[in-house]
């Protein structure tokens, strides 16, 4: 679902500032050779990442679906000097292209990347997470939202991308797919919770920041 008139996207696009050329060469190669390129947080959405974290400042930052490490990279963008980003990925197949980029980077000392399974790997970390992106599997994002809670520091923030999927959550047809349902279930919860306050941000796919009271 398509959000503004294609002429005004490329208007925004035209408006916004421009990628780095390391970001430029990602966002190009994962469109070569990467399946499902669509995932990548792109140009706009990256520079919002990034002036998010460069408004926050944060220290320490946990990222849930890494994909080719373009919006883990935007993020650092606005990191704290001695901090550090956690990114948490389950495709082995994109090992090698992500580590590749990780060591193409001068901040790679910056980068913990881990591979496996979040719902397992959440529970073991003990830092506290100024910031947390979560952009992985749908009908985990509730799950991901209580792993994460208590290790957000007061005044941190979650952000949760895909929370409009394509306009499903207000087709009625779609209330019945699963990850549609787990969305909206996401969504409800979010604004139910008063440990929080959160906007939902009509960005590419729909973003939700949630900043822990």
């Amino acid at each position: 679902m398509e959000f503004i008139d294609e002429k005004l996207d490329d208007y925004v696009c035209e408006h916004t500032s421009e990628e780095s050329d390391f970001l430029y060469d990602l966002n190009r190669k994962t469109h070569l050779k990467i399946l499902q390129p669509r995932m990548l947080s792109g140009h706009f959405q990256g520079r919002l990442l990034s002036m998010i974290s460069q408004m926050i400042r944060p220290k320490n930052v946990l990222e849930i679906g890494t994909y080719t490490g373009y919006s883990a990279f935007c993020i650092l963008e606005g990191l704290q000097e001695d901090g550090k980003i956690t990114t948490i990925d389950c495709n082995l197949e994109l090992e090698d292209f992500v580590r590749s980029y990780i060591e193409k980077s001068n901040c790679k000392s910056k980068i913990n990347y881990i591979l496996g399974n979040g719902m397992d790997i959440i529970p073991l970390l003990n830092d506290v997470y100024d910031l947390v992106f979560i952009d992985a599997d749908k009908d985990n994002y509730l799950n991901y939202y209580e792993l994460v809670f208590d290790k957000v520091s007061s005044g941190g923030y979650i952000l949760a991308d895909n929370v409009l999927w394509s306009g499903k959550v207000i087709d009625e047809k779609s209330v019945n797919d699963k990850d549609t349902k787990a969305i909206m279930e996401f969504n409800r919860y979010v604004q139910q919770d008063i440990r929080v306050e959160n906007i939902l941000l009509p960005i590419r796919d729909g973003l939700m920041l949630i900043r822990k009271k």
